[in-house]
């Protein structure tokens, strides 16, 4: 097996299988997926094979849209069974095509869930679901009835009968998000259930890349920054004070010091390279601490919250990006005269210095140690 196709059906699959568990029905303008569902129950004493099938098709979507029908084996001893979402071969094609999933049930199975699923824009089109359960006598795959498998009954105060969503249907009034609706858009057919998805926002944290309002290299630059700091945030962003000011040993800085000197890297080099200086007396005093961290550091930054370092930080950083729209390319390839670097490999240090800071966080965060305990004596005043 192709080790990238293992590793990429294994994350999607994990991705998939926890907003599953979590609803089949969850609804909302933030949302960037939808899926619909229905489930039997199904008990063996002996394993048995299944296969379901659908005909799926997807138009005009964007470059993260796709679709797929899925299916889940819940189990009696609350142990995963079989699970498959297509998530190594989604449905991208804009024509008409069966697709299918094949799996088991064994003695551990109490029922079978299955349905269909799309993410970001456009329009999903599914119609024709078929199960078919192995036969233990004869070992021959053998049609499961399911009512309205192909979605020729009418959608009744926005429900699929038969099936499970709580998507209402669409209208013009619908600028954003999901919405389900019978159509008949192929002569050869009668209903099919389309879901369409309206101007979904899809997050470019981890898209590298040219970005909007910025010259290219400035834009791929910039989504590789933020990229970081989101990242940076995301790890912080939980911290109590006491967690903020841990010091894990007399030489170590805190993460609130450790955000602060981020902070502080970027400005400098804002300065240097949008400014041509260094800070002034009033802006050394300031960030001077931040930068040089050691004692100064440590004793500058505790006491406060993860609001304050993240807010400093956050600010920094939009002015980053204000000044990067006035600039292009060919700024980034200038080299400062007596220098032998240029503006580009600049902010490739602040980018790489983030990352390299980011390891220092999560292996402090890691060796924070729990809070103290509370005894009894202390619980009686506290109550």
């Amino acid at each position: 097996m192709n080790t990238l196709n293992f590793l990429s059906r294994k994350s999607l699959a994990l991705f998939y299988t926890l907003f599953i568990l979590i609803s089949f029905n969850s609804y909302g303008q933030d949302k960037v997926w939808t899926s619909f569902s229905r489930s039997i129950k199904m008990t063996t004493d002996t394993k048995l094979k299944f296969k379901l099938t659908a005909s799926v098709k997807l138009v005009g979507g964007d470059q993260s849209s796709w679709a797929s029908i899925w299916a889940r084996v819940d189990n009696k001893n609350d142990e995963d069974g079989f699970f498959d979402n297509m998530g190594d071969r989604p449905v991208l094609s804009d024509t008409w095509d069966t697709y299918e999933i094949n799996g088991y049930i064994d003695e551990y199975s109490s029922s079978l869930n299955f349905g269909g699923i799309c993410m970001y824009n456009g329009k999903f089109y599914f119609d024709d679901f078929k199960l078919y359960i192995e036969n233990k006598n004869t070992g021959a795959l053998e049609e499961v009835k399911l009512d309205n498998h192909d979605f020729e009954k009418k959608i009744t105060d926005n429900n699929i009968l038969d099936w499970k969503n709580k998507n209402p249907m669409l209208t013009d009034e619908i600028k954003k998000g999901y919405g389900f609706k019978l159509v008949k858009d192929d002569p050869s057919k009668n209903n099919s259930l389309c879901i369409e998805g309206k101007n979904i926002k899809i997050d470019q944290t981890y898209i590298i890349g040219e970005r909007e309002g910025y010259s290219p290299q400035i834009g791929t630059l910039i989504s590789m920054l933020n990229n970081l700091s989101a990242r940076v945030e995301r790890v912080v962003k939980d911290l109590d004070q006491r967690q903020l000011d841990h010091l894990h040993d007399e030489k170590a800085n805190s993460i609130g010091a450790l955000i602060m000197h981020l902070a502080a890297a970027e400005k400098i080099y804002q300065l240097y390279t949008f400014e041509n200086r260094g800070f002034n007396e009033e802006e050394e005093k300031f960030w001077g601490p931040a930068l040089n961290l050691d004692d100064a550091g440590r004793e500058a930054f505790k006491g406060k919250d993860v609001a304050y370092y993240l807010k400093i930080y956050k600010e920094v950083r939009a002015k980053t990006l204000e000044e990067f729209k006035k600039l292009d390319d060919s700024w980034l390839a200038k080299i400062r005269p007596g220098s032998t670097d240029n503006n580009h490999y600049y902010w490739f240090h602040v980018m790489e210095h983030q990352s390299s800071h980011l390891g220092q966080i999560l292996f402090l965060k890691k060796r924070i140690p729990p809070p103290p305990s509370i005894n009894l004596e202390q619980k009686k005043k506290i109550d």
